[in-house]
């Protein structure tokens, strides 16, 4: 246990980071793609003409879940927790979609990929999702919403 973080669970971070990892080389090295999530779901969903093949990215997509429930039986019962109600998450939802597309992908295919890549863009998308990640949590905690 780490004192400042108690709940933290840094092994099951550092798996889940190499497995991250793993699959963004694999999509790379083997397909010639990034394995940016939101570009794979608007490529399943048929948003996207270009990308990698439609049934790479269903499948995917559909492996995201899919592991998540995978572990969970595997491992014993994830605890997650929901807002009351669902408008938080069909708000935050539209926004993060809309941000991907306006800034050309989203936090895996700039923050894992595009970084380990050096790509300059990636660079300044991640540091600007980091700083409103940042903003974000000041003003929630600032008007006592957290």
């Amino acid at each position: 246990m780490i004192p400042a973080f108690p709940n933290a669970i840094p092994v099951e971070g550092f798996v889940g980071g190499l497995l991250i990892g793993l699959a963004a080389a694999i999509m790379l090295l083997g397909l010639g793609r990034i394995a940016g999530v939101s570009g794979l779901a608007a490529r399943a969903t048929g948003i996207a003409d270009t990308g990698a093949p439609r049934n790479v990215a269903i499948a995917f997509v559909l492996g995201l879940p899919l592991g998540a429930f995978l572990i969970s039986r595997a491992l014993g019962t994830v605890q997650v927790s929901f807002p009351d109600t669902i408008w938080p998450l069909i708000i935050g939802g539209l926004l993060v979609g809309y941000g991907t597309r306006l800034g050309s992908g989203c936090t895996s295919g700039h923050g894992v990929c595009g970084l380990s890549r050096l790509s300059p863009r990636s660079m300044v998308a991640t540091a600007m999702f980091m700083a409103s990640g940042f903003v974000t949590v000041g003003l929630l905690r600032a008007g006592d919403w957290l």
